[in-house]
């Protein structure tokens, strides 16, 4: 039914509109808004801020982890590990890397990856940090001309250089390494200032090993053309005049080995030039060989020793007074001939800049002092250098009335003469001894002592003895009559002697001229006046010493 409404005169009322209300914004409808716009602002970061894709392949994975791990530079992360796969041959893993944007510009082939664990290396313990946080990827950018790249070789240690770390790198080369390896330190006065990288072994196996050391700089500049290095790993141990001694350079050495060099010998007014980067050196195995490099100039000597020469090998000392002038080279045993003795050959090298103040000392001089020193009574000989270690040396002593010996010559080597010495030169004087008392003979005349202590009562028994014993006791007592006689006697003999001296002289006073009389009456005075004084001498001795008249005068 329919409602509808009349106006007074009878016609429909207009009907009226309903107001309309406007519909008011919600702040909820931003809220969407608001979502879409962070998400692409963070998708767009995302892309902005995200570097390449790099892979790095490393032996073994351990201590990585997907989207954990990240590659760090000074503490700063620079990419995470997004995927880890194993390579086809199954032998190598292959790391796959996100990187920043911002690291783009250090991926080239200059730089070097490795994983960052614990490890410990001799004495030095490395990683500690990642026992709480985990491994993580060390990146070293190198050098900043290189060529982009995307895939690397990771290292398995880290380098022992940095691209950013000061230095220079140096080779040495040795007969052995030893105790050395990747990381040894290297010393410079007891300071640790570099660090061995690594070594090659030569093609085959057969030469030297050539080492390769970095030394951090400024004491990579104190290193000259001529400074020589030297191997202290290990302790060193030697017996000197003042005992035992123990040399030790650092625990790090003992563990790990290590290598030092030192300040080279100053020339007068000439300094070696500098050694540059990449300069090979010769590495000694002691300090002692590395002072005794200094000495360039050798004089080859050698001796024949036909006694022991047990502890003598090359290397061994060669002394003058205890002070060494060169060293052993060679010790053999030559045999030539059944007919003839087997003698020991021993070369040596004397080094003339020991010795003589003469820098460009000649061949030709030492060959005029070792004639000379020969011809003096130089002996080389062999002679114990330690009786704790049984190390043993040549000595070259002058011995006293030695037998004449000369200096011959086998090409350019010069021979000495040689003596037994040490304990086998005084085995040699027992056994001349020895032989000298076997020669003596021994029997008759313990014979004769017998016969002579079988007799000895019979002949003490004997009439002859016995007056002889008679006679003696009568001198004694006729010495002693004397001795009291002339404690009397000869002062009153001196007594007229000085008078009758007295009397001569006043008559030679009363008497005088030159005449024969004269003459003959002063000599006569002056021979009293002698013969006086010794009776007064000998008065005055016999009253200090009366047994004189016995034992004679001692002097």
């Amino acid at each position: 039914m329919s409602d509808s409404r009349q106006s007074g005169n009878g016609q429909p009322a207009a009907s009226q509109e309903a107001p309309v209300r406007r519909a008011r914004f919600s702040l909820i409808l931003l809220i969407p808004v608001l979502a879409i716009a962070i998400s692409g602002w963070l998708a767009w970061k995302h892309f902005a801020t995200q570097g390449p894709l790099i892979s790095i392949t490393f032996d073994t994975a351990d201590g990585l982890t997907t989207g954990q791990t990240q590659v760090k530079n000074k503490a700063v992360t620079l990419g995470t590990v997004q995927d880890i796969t194993l390579s086809p041959d199954m032998r190598r893993v292959t790391v796959q890397v996100q990187m920043n944007a911002n690291s783009a510009h250090i991926l080239t082939d200059h730089t070097r990856f490795w994983v960052v664990r614990p490890r410990i290396n001799g004495a030095s313990i490395t990683g500690l940090d990642t026992l709480i946080s985990g491994a993580y990827i060390a990146i070293d950018p190198g050098a900043p001309n290189g060529h982009y790249q995307t895939e690397f070789k990771g290292l398995e240690a880290a380098p022992g250089i940095r691209s950013d770390q000061p230095g220079s790198t140096f080779w040495l080369v040795a007969p052995a390494v030893g105790s050395l390896g990747q990381g040894s330190p290297v010393f410079f006065r007891d300071l640790p200032v570099g660090e061995v990288l690594g070594y090659t072994m030569p093609p085959g196996g057969d030469g030297p090993i050539v080492l390769q050391v970095f030394v951090q700089a400024p004491y990579d500049h104190y290193l000259r053309t001529d400074s020589r290095f030297w191997n202290v790993s290990g302790v060193q141990v030697g017996v000197g005049a003042g005992g035992l001694k123990v040399q030790l350079q650092s625990i790090q050495a003992l563990l790990s080995g290590g290598v030092a060099f030192g300040l080279p010998q100053r020339r007068v007014g000439v300094d070696a030039p500098l050694a540059p980067a990449n300069s090979v050196f010769k590495l000694y195995g002691s300090q002692s060989e590395a002072d005794n490099a200094r000495y360039h100039q050798r004089f080859k000597v050698a001796t024949y020793v036909d006694t022991s020469v047990k502890g003598l090998a090359a290397g061994s000392q060669v002394t003058m007074f205890g002070l060494q002038i060169g060293s052993v080279t060679d010790v053999k045993l030559e045999i030539s001939d059944p007919r003839i003795l087997p003698k020991v050959r021993v070369e040596m090298e004397i080094e003339p800049e020991r010795i003589l103040s003469a820098p460009d000392t000649q061949a030709k001089q030492v060959q005029e002092f070792l004639t000379a020193f020969v011809a003096s009574g130089m002996r080389a000989s062999v002679q114990s250098a330690s009786f704790l270690t049984g190390e043993s040396m040549i000595g070259l002593q002058f011995v006293k009335n030695a037998p004449p010996a000369q200096v011959t010559y086998e090409g350019d080597v010069a021979v000495l003469p040689s003596q037994p010495g040490g304990f086998d030169g005084i085995m040699a004087s027992v056994s001349t001894i020895t032989d000298k008392i076997a020669a003596m003979p021994l029997t008759q005349i313990g014979d004769h002592v017998n016969d002579l202590i079988a007799h000895a009562d019979g002949r003490l028994n004997s009439r002859e003895v016995t007056q002889s014993l008679v006679a003696f006791r009568n001198s004694l007592q006729n010495v002693d009559r004397l001795t009291r006689n002339a404690d009397q006697h000869l002062p009153a003999l001196m007594s007229a002697i000085q008078g009758t001296l007295n009397n001569a002289q006043t008559l030679l006073g009363a008497y005088g001229g030159d005449t024969d009389f004269h003459r003959n009456l002063e000599g006569m005075i002056l021979q009293m006046s002698q013969m006086a004084r010794s009776l007064r001498f000998l008065t005055d001795y016999l009253d200090h010493h009366p047994s004189a008249l016995i034992t004679g005068r001692r002097n």
